[in-house]
């Protein structure tokens, strides 16, 4: 079989051949060398002033130092500290004086405001007054309340109870009566011996008609007012 061959072997050789660098193959890198004629000169690194500029056109030039004739110097005015700093201790507002508390036999003393003994807080404009948030929570909660009143409400309109009407009332005991009878005489017509598991149901289905029925029958017509809900 052929022997086998990388596909990754170009690469490598190219990498390999990347990192080496001059001196470890060949020797040192090879460099102009510098002419002999090159050297350095005394005084060569220093700073060399500007060409000074000719005359142009017979006029001499003034030298930068002279200031032109549009300039006019800033004069100081002296002031007389001592009497300014008297005026402004005379105008002035008095020093106010600070609290200090002494706890101990040497006279060591510590001041008041920092401390938090100093009644600082209460003298505020804003002191006991609730902040704009709180307030503005407290709006939004009772604003909140009032909708689910108004919900709740209207809720309660939508299932509000009516009264039937006489008309209704009579028509509902008639229909009531009507099937009271249809079931009775089907309970009626059950056969005397219910040796079945099928006719015991039937039975006792058409028993739990009848006191329905009868106890329907028995409540409308002991109320005259009967309300329904609108569901």
């Amino acid at each position: 079989p052929l022997r086998y061959i990388s596909k990754l072997r170009e690469l490598v050789k190219h990498e390999a051949e990347k990192n080496k660098s001059q001196w470890k193959t060949m020797g040192p890198a090879k460099v102009a060398v510098p002419s002999p004629n090159d050297f350095l000169q005394k005084r060569s690194k220093e700073p060399k002033l500007a060409p000074k500029k000719k005359e142009e056109d017979g006029k001499k030039l003034l030298p930068l130092s002279v200031p032109p004739r549009t300039y006019h110097p800033v004069t100081r005015i002296k002031k007389n500290f001592i009497s300014k700093n008297a005026l402004a201790v005379m105008t002035g507002e008095p020093k106010k004086p600070r609290h200090f508390c002494v706890d101990t036999r040497q006279g060591d003393k510590y001041l008041l405001e920092p401390s938090g003994l100093f009644p600082k807080y209460i003298n505020k404009k804003n002191y006991g007054v609730l902040p704009k948030y709180v307030t503005q929570r407290n709006e939004e909660m009772k604003r909140e309340e009032e909708e689910y009143q108004a919900s709740v409400l209207e809720q309660l309109k939508k299932k509000a109870m009516k009264v039937l009407s006489e008309e209704e009332r009579t028509d509902i005991l008639k229909a009531l009566k009507k099937n009271w009878e249809e079931i009775n005489r089907a309970y009626q017509g059950l056969p005397i011996v219910t040796d079945t598991r099928y006719k015991q149901m039937h039975k006792e289905e058409l028993e739990l008609k009848l006191k329905q029925l009868e106890h329907d029958i028995a409540a409308i017509e002991k109320h005259k007012c009967v309300y329904i809900a609108n569901v």
